[in-house]
């Protein structure tokens, strides 16, 4: 990995993610997970410090792995970096004969790389052709949903993945515009997002980022991904195991926050007299609420200004029973 590749990805509130998973991963035999590899930043990080660690480090994005296994080289004997969406952690456990792990960690949203690499499409400040996959084997791209979804589809994406008070006007003009001529490029979608845009809303940011947003999460199943992907990593864990999540928008946010809350709350019924085992509490909350970046990390690394994080510890739980392979 050259000098450039790793100025792409600066890891977001590194040392809280360490001091968090730490307690259970600085012993012979633990497996951490990354659920979210990326260009490996975090991954570099807790291999340096825990030289015992056994690495498991997954993503989607066939690129972002060849990087990471580059940057990761040093560490081939205790790293196995998996091509495989995040809801998959069961499986890919299943698959390389680990058992219950130690610590996981998402890091989610899209990768710097991702962002950072015109070409992706994910940005909406630089042209490029409407890609926005995460993988580049996958079928779906922005432009064949901006080409094929009905004006009702569009505007529900907008709204419920973007929270885009003016979907229902951008989803109008795209389709108008699309009758036309063909909406291919990241700049012919701003142009008409603008365009759409009253002069008092464009002078509260920039008007299409939450239509890319929405783009984003449709084109990468994002949110329904997230949905399993927390239940299937919470049943990965070992009993007194942790979980750290970085979330950066609310929607995801939301996801994280509803799991860990119905599962670090009894379940036994009102006016019970005991609270039998099973009714007890399966996670411990390791932070209150969602804990923010630093004003110092702000500073430093602008993309953790919007990140969310919420961790939390295993109590209890029927174990996963893996065969090794």
């Amino acid at each position: 990995m050259t000098a450039a590749d790793d100025a792409l990805h600066t890891p977001v509130m590194l040392e809280r993610c360490i001091e968090l998973l730490a307690p259970v991963l600085d012993r012979s035999g633990a497996v951490l997970v990354d659920a979210t590899l990326g260009l490996g930043g975090h991954a570099e990080a807790f291999l340096r410090r825990f030289p015992e660690l056994t690495f498991v480090g997954l993503d989607r994005d066939p690129e972002a792995l060849r990087l990471a296994g580059e940057r990761l080289a040093p560490f081939t004997d205790r790293v196995h970096l998996v091509h495989a969406v995040y809801d998959r952690i069961a499986d890919v456990l299943d698959d390389l004969g680990v058992g219950p792990v130690a610590g996981i960690l998402f890091d989610l949203g899209v990768s710097s790389m991702q962002l950072d690499v015109v070409e992706r499409g994910f940005s909406y400040s630089k042209d490029a052709p409407l890609d926005m996959r995460m993988d580049m084997t996958a079928p779906l791209t922005a432009a064949r949903i901006i080409a094929e979804y009905d004006e009702y589809t569009l505007r529900r994406i907008f709204f419920q993945y973007g929270e885009e008070k003016l979907a229902a006007r951008y989803a109008r003009r795209i389709v108008e515009r699309r009758a036309a001529a063909p909406i291919e490029t990241s700049a012919q979608l701003v142009d008409i997002i603008a365009a759409a845009t009253p002069a008092a809303v464009q002078r509260a940011g920039h008007p299409a980022k939450r239509v890319f947003q929405a783009l984003r999460i449709e084109v990468n199943s994002e949110l329904a991904i997230l949905e399993r992907a927390i239940p299937s990593a919470v049943d990965a864990l070992e009993i007194g195991g942790r979980i750290v999540v970085l979330a950066y928008q609310s929607l995801e946010d939301r996801i994280v926050k509803q799991e860990f809350a119905r599962r670090s709350t009894s379940t036994a019924p009102r006016g019970l007299p005991v609270e039998l085992p099973e009714h007890r509490p399966e996670l411990r909350l390791l932070v209150r609420g969602a804990e923010l970046a630093t004003d110092a990390e702000k500073a430093r690394n602008p993309r953790s200004t919007p990140v969310r994080l919420r961790a939390a510890e295993r109590l209890r739980g029927s174990q996963l029973k893996r065969v090794a392979a």
